[in-house]
């Protein structure tokens, strides 16, 4: 037992591989409970609950921002993680309290911490490889399916404890995986140093230096923490802020690529804008998940199978399964289709649209064929998991590949931002719009007063996706010439 813990603290890889597993779980359980904690526990309304949480996703894309800013230049990536974690430890003591006060703190003290350790990790993992090492590849593949199992732990805890309601006990274990996460980064904390970052390489700095460095860095986590603390107040005035950032960043690059000097810089930003649009539709429609599919899964639903009661966080552990089995299958198969076809991106989000069309549409279908108490088959939500999974896959890990192909070396970082802001952070208060429009005009869970208007939405869901699909696919000669790429 103290050789394979040796050999873990003295491996970066699988000391990052379980840091990242275990700080997933808590991302897990709160993506996938908290409209249900606040709808059950708090007695929130349904459309509160899901304005909060659309503010949870566009702030947890949004906050990445941060620590890709600070790490390496204020304070190190272990060290910024470390205090990341620490944050969340926190914050899920916090919302175990169970107050609307102490869950405000602590969803501030949670997106804080989130903004800053997840690009720490991804750039602890980088540094351990030269650019073309082969190892490369295989330490970021079994890191994604340490997250996914991650994800899929998580999920699983919480639909344990919501199943008696037991949201106390939920958050403290929440809490106890982070503070494992930190126990794993510190264990290895020789071996995750940072290398080639602009704080690195000035070793010379003066022990006053350093100090302000540091100070400076908690300044920002400090101000950063009270800023979506007071936003969090007004979940409302945030959401149209929100909204406003995502447009202005769309213009924005419509005038930087009118601005570009150089033919192929221009059209691959107009490219981009035009991609970031099919990607703005696709993630709005995927964020229902943790929001309207959730309250859809928990009330008009029939969740029992073989007399065991699937829980709404269960379910989601349809689309992690679907992930993982296809995160190693899509590769080859990938490969083997552009042997034949132009298998690029502009395809790969077309089909991504469709995919997630579909997914709905099946929604539509099952509520359509609902049993007399209007509960619908247990089928068809799992019909529609799979699509939007499958859809996941096709745009998902190949956005932020896509702009390594389109931006310019001295554009990457803020295309990077821009992709997680409009994608992450704006589709997030889409969907709580969006939830909240199925539920407008009843307070009820009764499923017979409220399939009408998942009906409604979910077939306006499959009419609007399936028209970007068709309006991208018809782009798809005009986008290529644009990217002028060849895929491979």
């Amino acid at each position: 037992m103290h050789r394979n813990i040796q050999h873990i603290r003295k491996n970066p890889a699988i000391t990052l591989l379980v840091t990242q597993l275990f700080s997933c779980i808590s991302y897990a359980v709160l993506y996938s409970t908290l409209v249900l904690y606040m709808t059950q526990k708090l007695e929130f309304s349904s459309s509160s609950a899901n304005s909060i949480m659309g503010l949870f996703v566009a702030f947890n894309f949004g906050l990445h921002l941060l620590g890709g800013y600070i790490g390496g230049r204020l304070l190190s990536y272990r060290a910024l993680y470390l205090l990341g974690m620490l944050l969340q430890i926190f914050a899920c003591l916090f919302i175990a309290l169970q107050t609307v006060e102490s869950l405000r703190l602590g969803l501030a003290l949670f997106l804080t911490g989130a903004g800053l350790n997840v690009p720490c990790i991804n750039m602890m993992l980088t540094q351990q490889f030269k650019p073309h090492d082969p190892q490369r590849e295989t330490a970021f593949l079994w890191n994604y399916a340490g997250m996914n199992i991650g994800y899929f732990l998580g999920f699983s805890i919480a639909g344990y404890f919501q199943l008696n309601l037991n949201f106390y006990t939920l958050f403290i274990a929440a809490a106890i995986t982070a503070f494992i996460s930190s126990l794993m980064i510190i264990a290895g904390w020789h071996t995750v140093k940072d290398t080639s970052t602009p704080l690195e390489k000035l070793k010379v700095l003066h022990h006053s230096k350093k100090t302000l460095r540091f100070i400076g860095a908690c300044s920002v986590v400090a101000g950063v923490f009270v800023g979506v603390f007071f936003l969090l107040q007004y979940a409302k005035t945030t959401r149209i802020f929100m909204i406003s950032i995502g447009i202005f960043m769309f213009l924005f690059f419509i005038y930087l690529g009118l601005r570009q000097k150089e033919v192929i810089n221009r059209n691959r930003i107009f490219a981009y804008v035009i991609l970031s649009l099919g990607g703005m539709v696709f993630w709005s429609l995927y964020q229902l998940a943790p929001m309207g599919l959730v309250l859809f899964a928990l009330n008009n639903v029939d969740r029992h199978i073989f007399g065991i009661t699937i829980t709404p966080q269960w379910i989601q552990n349809i689309n992690t399964t679907v992930i993982v089995i296809g995160g190693f299958l899509m590769p080859p198969l990938f490969k083997k289709i552009r042997q034949y076809i132009a298998f690029g991106f502009p395809l790969q989000f077309a089909l991504s649209l469709l995919l997630i069309a579909i997914g709905f549409f099946s929604l539509v279908i099952g509520i359509h064929y609902a049993a007399p108490d209007g509960l619908s088959s247990f089928s068809w939500i799992t019909i529609s998991y799979v699509f939007q999974s499958v859809g996941e896959l096709l745009i998902g890990p190949i956005g932020y590949g896509m702009i390594g192909l389109l931006a310019t070396e001295n554009l990457q970082g803020l295309m990077m931002g821009s992709w997680m802001l409009i994608v992450g952070g704006s589709s997030g208060v889409v969907a709580s719009y969006l939830s909240n429009y199925a539920i407008q005009s009843t307070t009820s869970n009764n499923p017979l007063l409220t399939n009408p208007g998942y009906a409604h939405l979910f077939l306006m869901i499959a009419i609007a996706a399936t028209v970007a699909a068709i309006v991208l696919f018809s782009l798809i000669p005009h986008l290529e010439r644009l990217i002028q790429a060849r895929w491979k």
